[in-house]
């Protein structure tokens, strides 16, 4: 039973549903990862989990300086924030490719580092560059199997070849995203993992045996962060782990970071028997992956029966009472990444009371560049 560690004194004019942050487990959560990292400067963590500025400050004040980005607008809001080094994880092109380098333009206390997997858009970027009389840094993306974006082992050492030789580009090393290890099982994940981290070694000892830098490796996300703990050439870069979710807590029982937010809702409705309704609907909590979007803390014997825009109805067994109508209750999301862009802000919550509210300062696509 969940509840008692989500349940807060000051709800009463709370309008629900409302997104909580419990800052105190997301603390414990970053510093268990900075402990089996070994050092807050091999983290490179992803920021579209919350996409937050007051998130990656408490992060840098842990020792944290380098982050990762889905879009333009949490680059600029990480930029904002103090961090040092930023990765826009995602295929520049179109108007994005000059809109990065003016943003690089005008942080330049902050490294930047776009990644790429293929000559035709990173030469468009090097000619941008070169045009605005700058040098971008840039990680060539690898497919490690996941055939979402990424340049195969097979291609990667001619690319990173004919992309060494480009003005406005510096070639860094290598973005190396595993999104589709998701064995429950640690030894069958870490199996895959341990393959793909020595196709990766070899390509760059090739790589400096043509001379061809290949410093940075970052590696991962949240399900094979542990698996790379004990591998100090890599940077890690888990993004959910920070926060936790419920699809995580309950997916991987090797990961052992308690879920720190939770959506809070109130009941609404009794349809007969064993059925209640939460002001819950796909509105305001993460629609993917597939299945249950989120369990009730206190509740989790609760079936989900169908969800529309507003409304989310329950059933609980047979004889069970059910929670009263009015009643707050906390939803524990399955992925609290695309639930977290749904709130304009979040609430924060420490010692059992809600203190302070943080802006979701990338939720949109631009912010200023």
């Amino acid at each position: 039973m969940l509840k008692n560690q989500y349940t807060l004194d000051n709800t009463a004019d709370l309008i629900s549903p409302a997104l909580i942050y419990y800052k105190d487990i997301i603390l414990d959560n970053t510093k268990k990862a900075i402990s089996m990292a070994g050092d807050p400067q091999r983290l490179w963590p992803h920021v579209k989990s919350h996409k937050c500025a007051k998130m990656v400050r408490m992060q840098i004040e842990l020792g944290i300086t380098r982050f990762k980005c889905a879009t333009i607008a949490e680059a600029e809001m990480t930029a904002a924030a103090g961090g040092a080094h930023i990765i826009l994880a995602y295929p520049l092109v179109g108007p994005n490719i000059a809109r990065f380098l003016k943003l690089a333009k005008y942080y330049p206390q902050t490294i930047f580092y776009a990644i790429g997997d293929n000559y035709e858009t990173l030469s468009e970027l090097a000619a941008a560059a070169a045009g605005m009389k700058m040098s971008m840094n840039v990680l060539i993306d690898v497919d490690l199997g996941m055939h979402r974006t990424g340049v195969s082992f097979d291609s990667l050492l001619l690319l990173y070849e004919c992309l060494s030789g480009l003005d406005g580009i510096s070639i860094q090393g290598l973005h190396c995203y595993d999104g589709h290890c998701h064995e429950k099982d640690f030894n069958s994940r870490k199996q895959i993992v341990d393959e793909n981290d020595s196709k990766v070694a070899r390509i760059r000892e090739l790589l400096r045996q043509k001379n061809l830098p290949c410093k940075i490796l970052v590696m991962g996300g949240t399900p094979t962060f542990p698996c790379r703990t004990g591998k100090p050439d890599f940077y890690l870069s888990p993004g959910t782990l920070f926060i936790n979710d419920w699809g995580y807590y309950s997916g991987f029982p090797d990961l052992d970071f308690i879920p720190g937010a939770a959506v809070f809702t109130r009941v609404v409705s009794h349809q007969g028997g064993n059925t209640f309704t939460l002001d819950l609907g796909h509105k305001g909590i993460g629609a993917d992956p597939q299945g249950a979007r989120g369990i009730i803390a206190g509740f989790e014997e609760a079936k989900p029966l169908f969800q529309s825009e507003e409304h989310w109805v329950f059933s609980l067994p047979a004889g069970s009472s059910l929670p009263p109508i009015g009643s707050g209750q906390y939803v524990i999301p399955t992925h609290i990444c695309p639930t977290s862009a749904l709130y304009p802000e979040i609430q924060i919550a420490q010692a059992g009371k809600i203190t302070e509210q943080w802006k979701v300062t990338a939720r949109n696509r631009k912010i200023n560049f």
